[in-house]
């Protein structure tokens, strides 16, 4: 009785920390998807192009994954699969590398749709950091294979292939570090390397320590 009692908490717990990153990330991306929707085309050229441009924003597609696979979690904090564990990888390493890259580059410039201060913090601030510390605290794990690794660099190398492609044909970038334009293509594709490589060290970072951590499925009760 009292291990059903604790293993009860503990997924009610997983399932409000989960609920609290979807509610940062799907929040902060709710936000800007009204401003850009419903204030015309901006700085692009036309309404649909600033809606194109928005979605194309590593930004935004990171906060989707993770909030996502968050509201996943809160239905079943030990949801497991082939498929979810890399799309949840990927949610998680790429909402960590939106915050270390915003904190570390892009701070100070206006980032996706321009709403201001609140969704921006909370899609490059408090989304990254309760990600990352959520899943410290509740996983699930295990669950990171070599295989999942591997998996889940595709969307981040198809992401970076269609950025380029789609800046060659239109000449706009969602990033200044990545403007071939503006860098040239050596230039550009140096910082893009260099993303991925601090890609490839935190998702093996994460395998690591997906083996050390506490397993998380033992605490959590199927419900």
């Amino acid at each position: 009785m009292t291990q059903n009692i604790r293993t009860s908490e503990g997924a009610a717990l997983a399932r409000f920390l989960h609920l609290l990153v979807a509610v940062l990330a799907l929040g902060g991306f709710a936000i800007e998807f009204v401003i850009a929707l419903t204030s015309g085309p901006g700085l692009a050229p036309t309404h649909a192009e600033r809606m194109v441009r928005f979605f194309s924003y590593f930004t935004i597609q990171s906060n989707l994954l993770v909030g996502g696979t968050s509201l996943a979690l809160v239905l079943d904090p030990r949801r497991d699969g082939p498929v979810f564990r890399v799309l949840r990888l990927d949610g998680l390493l790429c909402i960590a590398v939106t915050g270390i890259v915003y904190n570390t580059v892009l701070r100070g410039l206006e980032m996706v749709g321009g709403a201001g201060p609140v969704p921006n913090t909370m899609l490059h601030v408090l989304a990254p950091l309760f990600a990352v510390v959520v899943w410290v605290w509740v996983g699930p794990r295990p669950r990171i294979t070599a295989a999942t690794v591997w998996w889940s660099v595709a969307y981040p190398v198809a992401w970076l292939v269609y950025t380029f492609v789609r800046g060659a044909v239109t000449g706009w970038y969602p990033y200044p570090f990545l403007d071939a334009g503006d860098l040239g293509h050596a230039g550009a594709l140096t910082n893009a390397a260099g993303v991925a490589v601090v890609f490839l060290v935190l998702a093996w970072g994460v395998r690591w320590a997906d083996g050390r951590l506490p397993d998380t499925d033992r605490s959590l009760a199927r419900t």
